[in-house]
């Protein structure tokens, strides 16, 4: 079986990029194919508004969320609902 160095490169990048408290939460909450705007992710997580675009541009940009417009809003998902699978596998691993 061949390696394909492009995938591991881009799945390195998507760890990478969850690997801070902050966008854990926010692949949590999104968890389940549920949509949020930057409003109520960054008020759910009693954080600033400011704080929350940060990493919600680092998630989206390393392709870990899609976003969506409705008229002044955006509304962020996650593209591959199995990185929520494993985040709570690491949880698991540390109990």
């Amino acid at each position: 079986m061949a390696i394909d160095l492009n995938k591991l490169e881009s799945a390195s990048e998507m760890l990478k990029a969850i690997a801070h408290p902050i966008r854990i939460a926010i692949v949590n909450l999104l968890d389940g194919n549920k949509k949020m705007s930057v409003t109520e992710i960054f008020q759910l997580l009693n954080i600033e508004q400011a704080v929350a675009s940060h990493h919600l541009s680092i998630l989206k940009n390393k392709g870990v969320l899609l976003s969506e417009r409705k008229g002044k809003n955006c509304n962020y998902y996650l593209k591959h609902q199995r990185l929520s699978q494993i985040i709570a596998c690491v949880d698991k691993c540390q109990s």
